[in-house]
């Protein structure tokens, strides 16, 4: 009996200390311009254990001194769900410098009306959450924040963001935002336009160095944004690079290719590829992720946050089909 119980115990122990995605709720974000959901798209959403989607709406930026909104959504009839909508809405950080007290109240007013006109014209059930994703820095890191406060105030809505990598290693100069909820995006480690053998999607080492003491941040409700996504980069002769989005190895099996390793080929005859025109010569390297960095990045971060969501970037048929969560 003694024995059997000494087995119970240990096998509890394995299940509440198993590094599993099981251990999550997760749900996607959703980053394209039109709402459309493929039968692939639609099946992963439906299974996803989240009850919210995160869908962007638009994008902002200043063009000629003024503030934009760009590549606002517009929707397809096949996009249905009973998700709640978590309105999200990128801010270039450029869209920040230099701006005044006026500015911030009329950005602030504008970003509610558009995502409430946005979300009545398309009959999108929303949540009483908005998101707000910006590259702030250390310039621009008070405006912003006064921003984010300014939004809370005028939309009665609750305020959540995005948390870079480098907002929470260097979190005296770029400073933690007023906000109750942040996202933690765990990718874009490095620039793909660099020369390097890392992986720029998500290098998990360089993850681990920034995230070394995000125990110690002072917003305790973090949810993890993880990456699904995958590229390939294009070198031409001059060493120059340029991104193809949501290429994977599978497609780099062409007669015209000359494959280098299982990430790399070489174009062996000029023509259009991928909607570029490519000369011979030319490189095509992908980077995808793969279960052993996500699991390995789960179960890092369970050691730092006692509990977290998961938001996968994105939600895509070209991403979700093969991929268990």
């Amino acid at each position: 009996m003694k024995h059997l119980k000494i087995l119970f115990l240990f096998l509890l122990f394995l299940i509440l200390s198993c590094n599993g995605k099981e251990n999550h709720p997760y749900t996607f974000y959703y980053w394209k311009t039109k709402l459309k959901l493929d039968p692939e798209e639609k099946k992963a959403l439906d299974k996803a254990t989240v009850p919210n989607l995160y869908t962007r709406f638009f994008d902002v930026d200043k063009v000629n001194g003024k503030f934009q909104p760009v590549a606002v959504i517009t929707k397809d009839q096949s996009f249905q769900t009973d998700k709640q909508i978590v309105p999200t809405v990128f801010i270039t950080n450029q869209t920040l410098l230099g701006i005044s007290a006026d500015e911030i109240k009329f950005l602030a007013e504008s970003i509610h009306l558009l995502t409430q006109k946005k979300a009545k014209e398309y009959h999108l059930k929303t949540s009483n959450e908005i998101q707000i994703d910006c590259d702030w820095t250390a310039g621009t890191r008070n405006d912003y924040f006064k921003f984010l406060k300014e939004l809370k105030r005028i939309s009665g809505k609750d305020i959540t963001c995005t948390l870079r990598l480098h907002q929470v290693k260097d979190k005296k100069q770029t400073g933690i935002p007023p906000v109750g909820k942040v996202y933690l995006m765990c990718y874009s480690t490095s620039s793909p336009l660099e020369n390097s053998d890392k992986n720029s999607i998500l290098d998990v080492n360089i993850l681990k160095s920034y995230l070394s003491k995000i125990e110690d941040y002072p917003i305790k409700n973090i949810e993890v944004a993880l990456p699904i996504y995958s590229w390939g980069i294009i070198t031409n002769h001059l060493g120059k690079h340029k991104l193809i989005n949501a290429l994977s190895t599978r497609d780099l099996e062409n007669p015209d290719f000359r494959k280098i390793s299982d990430q790399e080929i070489e174009v062996m005859k000029d023509g259009f590829y991928f909607g570029s025109y490519l000369n011979k010569g030319f490189k095509i390297k992908t980077e995808e992720i793969s279960e052993e960095q996500l699991n390995d990045v789960i179960g890092f971060l369970q050691k730092k946050i006692p509990y977290f969501n998961i938001i996968y970037y994105q939600l895509d048929s070209k991403f979700v089909s093969d991929r268990k969560f």
